[in-house]
């Protein structure tokens, strides 16, 4: 389970945020500098112990009303090899060095976790605490066949009847759009939309599309008045041809 550490980082995750968020397609400008604050998420872990994962909710308080942006991170020791543009920022931990901070949809551990998240084989832990499940943090699929078999991760075989071939998940196309950024693993199978901005008035988040709902993850925020809202950090949907 996650090991969180109680310790420094230099420069933090708001820090690398404020300097990034400006330049991606969802990202809402206000024409001033984001005001960022940590509104929830929740962790994953690496089966191997190398890579954080972590599914962070920020709140920009920089426009006339707060916007929620949900910003999947990993962390590793090194860079990640063709993932330039992925990069976010180093920082220095603490404990841990010199860190590598990547946007989650781009890196192969954090989409295979992902699957392994809508398929029951991961279990969401506690943002800020170490060795602590999350409850609150929802995963399920709908619709016949549920559209990721086992094997859609790298290290479980693959099933009878699968739509995503087994090692699907090291190699995923992704576009970011208005609302979402879209990954669509190789070898055809469905797609993965993790959702970016966050709406709690709808109980979901980005557009409406036409496309068959195959699963989604649901978690919670912090809203500025000490209330919760819920909506669907990742939805799995079929993939159009």
């Amino acid at each position: 389970m996650s090991i969180i550490h109680k310790t420094t980082l230099t420069p933090t995750k708001l820090e690398l945020l404020t300097a990034w968020l400006p330049a991606q397609p969802w990202y809402a400008a206000t024409g001033r500098a984001p005001e960022l604050s940590k509104a929830g998420g929740f962790r994953l872990d690496d089966p191997k112990g190398d890579v954080g994962i972590e599914f962070m909710v920020v709140q920009d308080a920089s426009g006339d009303r707060p916007a929620w942006y949900h910003v999947p991170m990993t962390y590793r020791a090194a860079p990640l090899d063709g993932a330039d543009r992925a990069l976010i920022g180093t920082t220095e931990h603490g404990v841990l060095g010199q860190r590598w901070v990547y946007d989650g949809p781009h890196d192969p551990v954090f989409v295979t976790q992902l699957l392994a998240l809508l398929q029951g084989r991961a279990e969401p832990q506690a943002q800020s605490v170490s060795h602590t499940p999350d409850p609150s943090v929802t995963a399920e699929l709908t619709g016949a066949g549920s559209g990721v078999p086992a094997g859609a991760g790298s290290d479980v075989p693959a099933g009878a009847g699968s739509d995503v071939p087994a090692g699907a998940a090291e190699a995923p196309a992704v576009a970011d759009g208005p609302d979402a950024t879209r990954l669509v693993v190789a070898g055809g199978g469905p797609a993965l939309e993790v959702m970016r901005v966050l709406r709690p008035e709808s109980g979901a988040s980005g557009a409406e599309t036409t496309e068959a709902v195959r699963g989604h993850v649901t978690a919670g925020w912090q809203l500025p008045d000490g209330g919760e809202a819920r909506g669907r950090f990742v939805v799995l949907r079929d993939a159009v041809s």
